[in-house]
């Protein structure tokens, strides 16, 4: 048996956590399935389930493996089928990270009519403001808002990101709006850092504006430092002071009136969105036609 076969056993068996409904789903006999396992562990030098009376398990390396399989069985898939023009026939695993705004606001919502086109498409999602390594965790694209430091990816462009000052009405009732930048000596900002232990960094900045050439900061006061962008938009719907957001997030609270817009002259300067993935000789054609649908997605939100 070749090793494509015998990898194709090995994922279905350890989806399915057992011998007999693997064969069974692949009408083989058992003792086939058994053989193509023991086959490639002895190739490998390593176990790759743990067998008992009762149930199939990976071992950790087994689930190395099986993730590994993946990906290379959807790139065979791929390439015995890359001169067919029927992108309905796309196969594989998609692996992505997105922005948490993004992919709930966007994204997410249309997701459904992505995957009705390509019914044979997997996707793994991760959306959180930390900043995955696209290489190591093998990931096929991700989206990025703001500044880029991974220069040994492919990156790009897709418009600027309009930002907003923002306020809840309670905050607003209780402690006044601003009207100018003078007024803030007298309220809160909401800080975020991404990593609190650069949390001094951040509040030392404080409230970015751009006046048309520069950018500048006003340190504020703040009771408050969140690291991540649902709680974030959480505590200034909660009252404790001014954010500063992308307006992507926040354009329903603000059309619902549970978010106020406040100096308006002052925004943050827009940020920069951005598809990052790996530089390779070969993209993926689901990639590439995943990347251009998000990029279609966008394009109504960005400037």
């Amino acid at each position: 048996m070749n090793s494509l076969d015998a990898m194709r056993i090995y994922v279905r068996v350890a989806e399915l956590a057992s011998f007999t409904q693997a064969a069974d789903s692949l009408h083989l006999p058992k003792a086939n399935v058994s053989g193509a396992v023991k086959q490639l562990e002895t190739e490998l030098g390593t176990r790759l389930l743990h067998r008992t009376t009762r149930s199939v398990q990976m071992t950790q390396d087994g689930l190395l493996f099986y993730e590994r399989c993946k990906d290379v069985l959807s790139d065979m898939n791929e390439l015995q089928s890359m001169f067919q023009q029927d992108d309905a026939q796309l196969h594989g695993r998609l692996r992505i990270d997105l922005p948490i705004g993004i992919a709930r606001n966007i994204l997410l919502p249309k997701l459904p009519e992505f995957l009705q086109q390509h019914p044979h498409l997997e996707i793994e999602l991760s959306s959180t403001d930390r900043r995955v390594d696209v290489i190591r965790e093998g990931f096929d694209c991700v989206i990025r808002i703001g500044q880029l430091d991974d220069s040994h990816l492919i990156a790009r462009p897709l418009g600027l990101l309009p930002q907003v000052n923002l306020a809840s009405p309670r905050y607003l009732e209780l402690m006044g709006e601003p009207k100018n930048l003078t007024d803030l000596e007298q309220h809160f900002l909401i800080h975020y850092a991404s990593n609190l232990s650069n949390s001094i960094q951040q509040k030392q900045r404080g409230f970015e504006y751009w006046d048309k050439t520069q950018i500048h900061f006003l340190p504020m006061h703040g009771k408050l430092t969140v690291n991540n962008s649902d709680a974030y938009q959480a505590a200034c719907l909660a009252g404790f002071g001014i954010i500063q957001a992308p307006l992507i997030g926040a354009q329903h609270l603000i059309q619902e009136g549970k978010l106020v817009e406040i100096l308006s002259s002052y925004r943050a300067p827009a940020l920069a969105v951005s598809l990052l993935y790996a530089d390779r000789r070969h993209i993926a054609k689901r990639t590439q036609k995943f990347m251009e649908w998000a990029a279609t997605c966008l394009q109504a939100y960005l400037e």
